[in-house]
């Protein structure tokens, strides 16, 4: 790596979008000296030093393979280059068990200019965490952020990416199609209570997505989510429902607790990074989930996952 985590870092808070593909390179590695990079690299963009969390909106698509998520992301990505965002995206893809990196290579179904230097779009592997998302793409997010005016995650699947998706971040989107019958799966896993906006593609199928836009408003009522917007997308040219899902994202965003809901997704990274590597045994050293919970909340509000992760492994190594 020819430039330090420090100095990529500090062009991030300069909001200099060439230094991105360098700092995903640096975060994906996995050798000692780079991971030492990407610790200082964190430390650069970090509250603490930043003097306030990155401006960036971290925003999570998810659903199931098939609901139109590639074509959905698309179509947000020429709405927010219409309006002058520049827009990072990390397709989060199944992982080679040979490589290591990324199976599918997402980003070729997302279609963009490749010429346009406002737009970053990067296949981000998975890693050993099925279903889940990688230290590697929570924390190329948090980075991203602060270069970047959007910072999309999209998650393959169903399940446990969800959940993590929503730590990280600020605003989650649950991609439904028509007629699917995801309504009452999302219903039976709990999923229904992840998303912030609900967005049901296919809208050109009229009256099918009408009921499944009908479907999954009376479920949000029945779990007392009335605030969640549902809103139905038609991707394909004439595209429909794309400037009102904008405008449903922002009015998210806005209503936010940015700070509160950053220090959250810092904490539970964190937890999940120090439980992956140290496992229930490190847990334990620590006197259980709950009390790991309790320690990182006492930790200074500023730190950065890194710092958190290093107070959780000076706990268990006093215990």
């Amino acid at each position: 790596m020819s430039e330090q985590g420090a100095a990529l870092g500090a062009r991030l808070r300069e909001r200099d979008l060439g230094a991105a593909p360098a700092t995903l390179n640096l975060l994906e590695s996995s050798t000692t000296a780079d991971r030492e990079q990407a610790v200082a690299l964190l430390r650069e963009v970090s509250p603490a030093l930043m003097g306030g969390e990155a401006e960036g909106h971290i925003v999570g698509i998810t659903g199931p393979p098939g609901a139109g998520k590639s074509t959905l992301l698309s179509a947000l990505l020429h709405a927010w280059r219409a309006r002058g965002d520049t827009v990072a995206m990390l397709a989060v893809d199944p992982s080679s068990r040979r490589s290591g990196g990324s199976l599918l290579g997402d980003r070729a179904r997302i279609e963009f200019d490749p010429a346009d230097k406002g737009v970053l779009i990067r296949s981000t592997a998975a890693g050993d965490r099925l279903g889940g998302l990688a230290p590697a793409t929570r924390a190329a997010a948090q980075a991203l952020a602060a270069a970047f005016d959007v910072v999309v995650i999209e998650t393959v699947g169903v399940g446990q990416a969800e959940t993590e998706v929503a730590d990280v971040a600020d605003t989650v989107a649950v991609v439904v199609q028509p007629g699917s019958g995801d309504v009452l799966q999302f219903l039976k896993s709990g999923i229904m209570e992840t998303p912030d906006v609900l967005v049901v593609t296919k809208a050109d199928l009229g009256q099918i997505a009408l009921a499944t836009r009908r479907d999954l408003s009376a479920a949000l009522r029945s779990l007392g989510g009335n605030d969640t917007k549902v809103v139905a997308v038609c991707s394909l040219p004439p595209t429909q429902g794309i400037d009102e899902l904008v405008a449903a994202l922002d009015e998210h965003r806005a209503g936010l607790d940015i700070a509160a809901r950053r220090l959250r997704a810092r904490r539970a990274g964190a937890l999940l990074d120090f439980a992956h590597e140290h496992g229930e045994r490190g847990l334990r050293e620590l006197g259980g989930r709950r009390a790991a919970e309790r320690l990182l909340e006492a930790q200074d509000a500023s730190m950065d996952a890194q710092a958190l992760v290093n107070a959780l492994e000076r706990a268990a190594r006093e215990s």
